[in-house]
């Protein structure tokens, strides 16, 4: 049986060994550094490092040359000497001559916040789209730090940082590099038309769409799971979700509708990855409905519900009708939770182990969709289409069939209201008003178009 020395040699064999770098200036106190600090020994670990240092300075400006002070650069040589370190991984971004200047000071490879994410989406993208929206926003981070940078990676070698495309393209020239971008973005075309076909055909449907959003390892995934049974991987790591996952979910009331899991956020997201993964954002931007999933149990959840936020305003979903979710409150006691719903008045606490939660959230979403009208229809033969549309998205009471049509008593979705009211019946089954069409944006006569965001209504958050 091996010893407990050599099995822990042989779990660490290939696992860089990292020191971590915090410089804080500005307003930034020392709390929201010390919570910066814990973030970036989780994505460290997540990239595959093992965390054997850690180093912190306070300034009044960051240094141009090193961002670090020069007594402070002979500590991290130091430390990476007493801790066998092969890495530096910053909590901030470094400007390309930053990089240079510290690899040279340090003679181990430096990785800056940005490059270190872009390393773990590049470790976790699965799918034909997400490889090609990684490898984008890699190549376009590297476009900037092209220059002189070839000898020095052949001299580091590969690992954190040079993951993914990285490798292989750093060394390449700008024209190159250049010309791949064009490629994946012709490629990234034709995979968006896909799945905005898709999304048409649910709009065409009048199936009303969900999307979970939320700061990295919020639990959404699990909280897909536990809506709708879809048997999604989850992992307790960040960024174990890139490409964004669909499901059918059946709300009270006999409500059909869908829900999108997608890419979590973090603060400071890669500005190359926003762009990049616009096309699988778009789902956050044509949902009806979020659901901004939150780790209740986070010390600063304030600051990732910030975080989340901004992301979704540079989307310009801000405006989107959210539902807050404040998940994982089976790590809290009842004095915590009753603190979260007077902080979060209008927030659901949920627990994906417990269930606690689940089924308030379901009428939540139900309800945010709106209130059903019950309607009296008379629908002519050559509407079956219609018919159809009120089994799959209303709660059908009566049905009777005449030489006129079918006459149908259901309780509508607001929603899907539009699309029935020229049929009410009275209306002898003849659209009432000529040229009223359903449709993306379209006003009902209460002014709520589906498929568009339901217009007018608040935000339910604190």
């Amino acid at each position: 049986m091996k010893g407990s020395q050599q099995m822990e040699k042989e779990n660490r064999e290939g696992r860089e060994r990292a020191v971590l770098v915090s410089v804080r200036w500005g307003e930034v106190t020392p709390e929201e550094a010390e919570e910066g600090l814990r973030e970036l020994r989780s994505l460290a670990e997540t990239a595959g490092a093992e965390v054997v240092g850690v180093l912190t300075q306070a300034r009044q400006k960051p240094d141009p040359a090193t961002l670090l002070g020069k007594g402070k650069l002979e500590e991290l040589r130091e430390a990476l000497s007493s801790c066998q370190a092969d890495i530096v991984l910053f909590d901030q971004d470094l400007t390309p001559s930053q990089q240079r200047n510290l690899e040279n000071e340090t003679a181990v490879k430096v990785v800056d916040r940005t490059a270190l994410i872009l390393d773990i989406f590049a470790q976790h993208a699965r799918s034909k789209e997400g490889k090609a929206q990684v490898e984008m926003a890699q190549l376009r981070y590297q476009l900037t730090r092209l220059t002189g940078r070839g000898v020095e990676l052949s001299r580091l070698g590969g690992g954190i940082g040079t993951r993914g495309p990285g490798e292989t393209k750093l060394e390449v020239d700008r024209r190159r590099i250049n010309m791949r971008l064009r490629t994946l973005e012709r490629e990234l075309r034709d995979l968006t038309r896909v799945r905005r076909v898709k999304r048409k055909r649910r709009r065409r449907l009048a199936v009303p769409t969900f999307s979970l959003v939320g700061y990295t390892n919020a639990g959404k995934s699990s909280l897909l799971n536990a809506l709708t049974a879809a048997g999604v991987k989850v992992e307790d790591q960040l960024f174990s979700t890139l490409d964004p996952t669909t499901r059918r979910i059946v709300l009270p009331g006999n409500r059909r509708a869908v829900i999108t899991d997608t890419v979590g956020f973090i603060d400071h997201l890669p500005h190359q990855l926003v762009e990049a993964f616009k096309s699988t954002l778009e789902e956050v931007q044509e949902a009806d409905v979020l659901l901004h999933v939150i780790d209740a149990s986070a010390p600063d959840l304030h600051r990732k519900i910030s975080a989340v936020e901004e992301v979704l305003e540079e989307l310009g979903a801000l405006e989107i009708p959210t539902i807050q979710v404040l998940n994982k409150v089976d790590l809290l006691d009842e004095e915590g939770k009753g603190e979260l719903r007077r902080r979060f008045p209008g927030a659901v606490l949920t627990s994906t182990l417990s269930g606690e939660g689940l089924e308030e959230l379901r009428e939540k979403m139900s309800s945010r969709l709106a209130a059903s009208r019950t309607m009296q229809l008379l629908l002519p033969h050559e509407k079956g289409e219609l018919l159809a549309l009120l089994y799959r998205s209303a709660r059908v009471m009566e049905v009777r069939t005449d030489g006129d049509g079918y006459r149908v008593t259901a309780d509508v979705p607001q929603e899907i209201v539009h699309l029935f009211a020229p049929f009410a019946d009275g209306n002898g089954g003849r659209p009432a008003g000529a040229g009223t069409k359903g449709g993306r944006g379209s006003p009902s006569k209460n002014g709520v178009g589906f498929g568009g965001h339901l217009a007018g209504r608040p935000r339910e958050e604190a």
